[in-house]
């Protein structure tokens, strides 16, 4: 008989999962490039939090934000119409805040979230393996902790601050600066 790990999927080495996480992270880099002003003092530039999810909802460990929407009417399937997709991802990268969260099958929640801490739930391993670095913000603590939760497969941040793209998996990180993102387009 099985063991239900057996059963698992691996999304991490899935082939249209590593699909999805490449487009996303392709959007957040090239919003990051085209933004000019990120050295300007007092300006913000666009910034944005993904989290691909296999569960079939996140209600138990996330409450809405509010007016804070996806455009479903622009893109609601992250793999159907990439130009679409890139199009709703900057306005909401300049214009929202919050989660926005995606399945596994690339299907865009309309309503973007703030997810709950993971790391202070009683139910989790007292042994936290949760990296955070003091450039992180609230953005990028909320995504490396809530990529330790089961249900999550990768989290993503472009800070509106710096224009660094970070994928969070499992409570670890790798990031990019933007300057870093610019040499590797050139």
């Amino acid at each position: 008989m099985p063991t239900p790990a057996s059963l698992d999927i691996d999304y991490q080495s899935h082939e249209r999962v590593k699909k999805l996480i490449d487009i996303l992270k392709f959007c957040l880099e090239d919003i990051s490039l085209a933004f000019e002003s990120w050295d300007e003092p007092y300006v913000t530039g666009p910034g944005l939090y993904f989290a691909i999810v296999s569960g079939h909802t996140v209600r138990n460990h996330a409450d809405p934000m509010g007016a804070n929407r996806w455009p479903v009417s622009t893109s609601r399937d992250v793999l159907d119409d990439v130009d679409s997709f890139y199009e709703a991802t900057t306005e909401v990268a300049r214009e929202r805040d919050g989660a926005v969260v995606i399945s596994v099958d690339g299907i865009v929640q309309e309503q973007m979230v703030r997810f709950h801490d993971y790391s202070s739930d009683p139910n989790q391993s007292t042994e936290s393996r949760i990296q955070y670095a003091d450039w992180m913000g609230s953005r990028h603590m909320s995504a490396a902790d809530t990529s330790a939760r089961p249900d999550a497969v990768t989290t993503m941040t472009l800070s509106a601050e710096t224009g660094r793209v970070t994928v969070f998996d499992d409570g670890e990180y790798s990031t990019t600066p933007r300057d870093e993102l610019y040499q590797a387009w050139q």
